[in-house]
Order: structure tokens, then C-alpha cells, then sequence
């Protein structure tokens, strides 16, 4: 095992070059961040997104290190069967105390589009399930729909307000508002071709009636 470690980690030398370059930049900038990071994570921020490469939440919303607890899935999902999603989210709650949690999706996601054009990649079409069903709730309106981008990319904005909803029904959250804490559920988009983020105008900051996060109402 030992050795398969080593002649794996001579293929990666480049990125532990990178990694020895970047934490002396840190250091040069800033002498003291890597010990303020050894003794405390203090965040606000839950970021919930998805695996794609191209979404990387520090960086997008460019914050260092310590400054955002991070859960990515393919598809940036909120599902009530999904354990790691759901202890994440409940360590950032009620151990971090974090303040707010941003469920963010992007245009061009290919878990999205492998869902809208019934695409079969193998096991992830299980865990696609969601936004399969998501995409017949809602065929009527994707299907007035014209340009084929344009209608991805609706489905990738109605599948973040779904996992904002998700988010809302969940345990941690209704405990967490019914004992008083202080915390926000925020939609959000990340478009890779310009950088750029959109909130999606459904924020929640208390327990409240499905009615008020429907997709009609979003602002467009």
C-alpha cells in the first residue's frame, strides 16, 4: 500500500508544487492566517452547489478559507434520504451557528440536462431522480419553451427553488427557526460563461406556506 501511495503521489507532484506555492503566498500576505485558521472555523455561510469544476464556491464569491462551510452534490440536490447532505447541514446549523444557507445552482449543469433531454449516464440517473420529476412537473411550461439553452436553463433555476423549498421543510431548519435562530434560505444561480451570480429572489427566513416560494412568482 505504501508504495501504490508513493507512485501515486509522483503523478500528482505538480499539485503539491502548486499547494507548497499558493500556502507561501498566504503566509507572504498575511504571516498570521494560517494560525487563525488551526484555531477556529467561525463561518456564516452554508453553500450548497453543485460538483460541477467550473463552480467553486470560495472562489465565486471570492472568500478565503474559513469564511464558507461547503456541501457540493452532482445537481447541488437537498434530499430527504441523502445523509451526508443533511449532516452537514445540521453541524453548520446547530454547531457553527451559521447565519445563512445558499442553495446554488448553475446554468449548463449536465446533471440538469441529462434529466431534461432523458439522457442515461448509469447509477447517477438514480440520484437525477429529482430533477426528472421535476422537469413532468413543470413540462407544460418547458415545453413552451422554444430555444432548447433557454429551456435548461429554466429547469436549472426551477430545480434550485426546489432544494430551497427542500431546505426549508427539513428538521434542522424548522427547529432551528421554532427555537429562534437567526437563519436564511437563499436561492442562487452561477452563470460559468460570465461569472456572474443571480439570486433568484426566493429567500425564506421562517417557517412558512409552500405558496409563497412557487415558482411563478420568482422574478425573472
Amino acid at each position: 500500500m505504501r508504495l501504490n501511495a508513493v507512485v501515486a503521489t509522483g503523478k500528482l507532484s505538480h499539485l503539491l508544487d502548486k499547494n507548497a506555492a499558493w500556502a507561501s503566498r498566504m503566509h507572504q500576505r498575511d504571516p498570521n492566517f494560517f494560525d487563525r485558521l488551526a484555531h477556529q472555523q467561525s463561518p456564516q455561510y452554508l453553500w450548497i452547489g453543485c460538483s460541477d469544476s467550473r463552480v467553486p464556491a470560495n472562489q465565486i464569491v471570492d472568500l478565503p478559507p474559513g469564511e464558507i462551510f461547503v456541501h457540493r452534490n452532482v445537481g447541488n440536490l437537498v434530499l430527504p434520504h441523502d445523509l451526508n447532505c443533511l449532516s452537514v447541514l445540521q453541524f453548520a446549523v446547530d454547531v457553527l451557528r451559521i447565519r445563512h444557507v445558499i442553495v446554488c445552482g448553475h446554468y449548463r449543469c449536465s446533471g440538469v440536462r441529462a434529466a431534461l433531454e432523458h439522457e442515461q449516464h448509469g447509477l447517477v440517473d438514480d440520484w437525477l431522480r429529482p430533477i426528472h420529476d421535476l422537469r413532468e412537473r413543470y413540462k407544460a411550461e418547458l415545453n413552451a419553451i422554444g430555444e432548447p439553452e433557454s429551456r435548461a436553463a429554466r429547469l436549472c433555476e426551477l430545480n434550485v427553488i426546489e432544494q430551497v423549498k427542500n431546505v426549508t421543510r427539513t428538521g434542522t431548519v424548522v427547529d432551528a427557526w421554532t427555537r429562534g435562530h437567526s437563519l436564511s434560505i437563499h436561492g442562487w444561480i452561477y452563470d460559468v460563461a460570465d461569472g456572474l451570480l443571480r439570486d433568484l429572489n426566493v429567500t425564506v427566513t421562517g417557517i412558512t406556506n409552500d405558496e409563497k416560494l412557487e415558482c411563478s412568482e420568482m422574478t425573472k
